[in-house]
């Protein structure tokens, strides 16, 4: 595949879209948590693949890690873009843009704090530390890849997972004790249940 992809071939590029289009899909929406937001970066990861492709290593594995590490770069600058613009529409004093039909859905799930306090604790990560952790803990690439995608050093990435661990326990550990201190609210019947990151990350070896 590397080398139909590094020559161009379309037949080539559409089988790498079939096969990792959906896993760019997930890595962004957990950059961006807009789910028409990572369709567009999606979009964007492959037209600079394509524009990447004589980057691509003749030898080697799996291209995943690299289209991840486009996407993050991809969602990265989307994201600026979007704050950009609601600054200026805020200035403008303009109608707000219409809400994202993504928060309809979430509105939905019975653990939305579950929802919320994952964001809540990403949010709180430096860029970096969120990117290793969105690659290693959820999109399940091991360190090496994780390196490759990012553009540094094996070493860079466990210090940044390190530190992402030790934040991620202490949001964890902290919103525990605030539920628990709240006493009865729990919240009867079934519910869906949102992946905590702290935990995955302890997880992680």
């Amino acid at each position: 595949m590397r080398t139909g992809v590094r020559a161009g071939d379309h037949d080539v590029f559409a089988e790498l879209f079939d096969r990792h289009a959906g896993g760019v899909y997930n890595h962004a929406f957990r950059l961006t948590w807009s789910w028409s937001t990572a369709e567009d970066v999606v979009a964007l990861t492959f037209l600079e693949a394509w524009r990447l492709r004589h980057k691509v290593e003749p030898e080697g594995g799996s291209l995943l890690p690299w289209l991840l590490g486009i996407a993050t770069n991809v969602a990265r600058n989307t994201t600026r873009a979007a704050r950009r613009y609601q600054a200026a529409l805020t200035r403008l004093h303009a109608d707000p843009p219409t809400p994202d039909f993504a928060q309809d859905v979430v509105d939905r799930v019975d653990d939305l704090h579950a929802v919320a306090a994952a964001r809540a604790a990403l949010e709180r990560l430096r860029p970096g530390e969120r990117d290793v952790v969105a690659l290693v803990v959820w999109a399940g690439l091991d360190q090496a890849s994780a390196a490759q995608a990012l553009g540094i050093s094996v070493g860079t990435v466990r210090s940044r997972l390190s530190r992402a661990r030790a934040k991620l326990r202490a949001t964890r550990d902290s919103t525990a004790a605030r539920e628990r201190h709240r006493g009865s609210g729990q919240v009867q019947g079934s519910h869906t249940t949102v992946a905590w990151p702290g935990q995955e990350a302890r997880d992680e070896h």
